[in-house]
């Protein structure tokens, strides 16, 4: 039985195998952005760049993502989620592989973070036609938020291979094992395409309420993308010991694992409630993580906790429930329509890195987190605007219907 047959059915363990093939498809898709953040310290002493050139690779490899995410949804969409998932996947192990192996200067770490930036948009973007086509309405949030899940699963595994490999058998290897784990996940990649688009009703598209918030998540994931990037670093300039340092990264990740998880649960009871209700959940989510990343400021052990629970657990745990509500906005072309606010993701994640790694060179750490929890406290109050304007998009749709 096909993938969208069964899935349509409601079946429980095709709707979870759908979605774990997501989340292995994101996760290593993402991965080597991620690990490179997470081995910054050792790659830094090796390589020779300090926390402004971290931030600028980490920016070029947004930035490049940004450039591919319209044309690549395009893509997506013409070929379906099974080839197009394969080849980001396969695309990824390559580029992990090469890292081990040829990382001999900054210049060859750029040049082959900037190879890695598309199979990260193809995998995120594969993974959302999967889902919107093939699991059924009543757990589309839960899924979502299970595939948003790959982001801090990759980088609890890059937290985890600091103490692990890192420190014991040197960086490289943490990169041959994600190229090992990227060539693993191939066999969780769909079998079939999902089944055909649904019908968009007429004036379903709000084009204008998605450029805004699109521009909102912008600002959010440029200030987040620094959490799974400079985290470690900056826990070490401030002393802790590398190795606890990572497992700080690897508590957040978990934290905003789970998060995720809730925020997808708690979008499918809304719906069935009262049929929406995500833009706001997720403006309240952003002004909550803008505290976490106030606590990164403070000095001290304690506020680096605290700090990391809220800007894992509520700051960076949004992005599955906003891309289920894009989804539901439009069902026809769902790989197309969140490639728009994927737009602004990658552009965020392009500026956001080279704004706080040259905060942090140039000022100090304490400066830098600062500066992102009052943007982010701007991207909650933007992403209330473009609710505003969804509403008011649907009450003209109604009252023209």
């Amino acid at each position: 039985m096909s993938i969208a047959s069964d899935s349509r059915t409601g079946t429980g363990p095709s709707a979870f195998r759908v979605a774990g093939g997501a989340v292995a498809v994101t996760t290593v898709s993402v991965l080597p952005v991620f690990l490179t953040g997470a081995l910054a310290v050792q790659l830094s002493a090796d390589l020779g760049f300090d926390p402004s050139g971290l931030g600028l690779v980490v920016a070029l490899y947004f930035g490049v993502s940004a450039l591919c995410s319209l044309p690549v949804g395009m893509i997506v969409e013409r070929f379906g989620s099974r080839v197009t998932s394969r080849i980001a996947v396969l695309g990824a192990a390559v580029l992990l592989a090469g890292l081990a192996v040829g990382a001999r200067s900054y210049g060859s770490l750029v040049a082959l973070l900037l190879g890695a930036s598309w199979c990260n948009v193809m995998g995120q973007l594969s993974s959302n036609l999967t889902l919107a086509r093939s699991v059924p309405a009543r757990r589309m949030g839960l899924s979502f938020g299970v595939k948003q899940a790959a982001i801090p699963t990759a980088t609890l595994l890059a937290g985890v291979a600091v103490p692990a490999v890192a420190l014991t058998v040197g960086w490289r290897w943490a990169y041959v094992i994600g190229a090992v784990l990227a060539l693993a996940a191939l066999a969780l990649c769909p079998r079939e395409d999902a089944g055909p688009p649904a019908r968009a009703a007429k004036g379903a598209r709000a084009t204008a309420a998605l450029g805004v918030i699109g521009a909102a998540s912008g600002m959010a994931a440029g200030t987040a993308t620094a959490l799974g990037i400079f985290l470690v670093a900056s826990a070490v300039e401030r002393g802790v010991a590398p190795g606890p340092a990572g497992l700080v990264l690897t508590m957040g990740s978990v934290i905003g694992l789970s998060i995720r998880l809730l925020h997808g649960w708690l979008a499918d009871r809304r719906e069935v409630r009262r049929g929406g209700g995500h833009v706001a959940v997720v403006s309240a989510s952003l002004a909550a993580g803008a505290i976490g990343f106030g606590l990164l400021a403070v000095p001290g052990t304690p506020a680096l906790i605290a700090g990391t629970v809220l800007a894992f657990g509520l700051g960076w745990a949004w992005p599955g429930l906003l891309q289920f509500a894009v989804v539901r906005l439009n069902p026809s072309a769902p790989a197309a329509a969140t490639s728009v606010v994927q737009l602004g993701v990658y552009a965020g994640g392009f500026a956001g890195p080279i704004v706080f790694g040259w905060l942090a060179a140039h000022a100090s750490f304490t400066v830098a987190w600062s500066v992102n929890a009052v943007v982010m406290l701007g991207a909650a109050g933007m992403m209330l605007v473009g609710r505003r304007m969804l509403l008011a998009h649907a009450a003209r749709a109604a009252a023209a219907g």
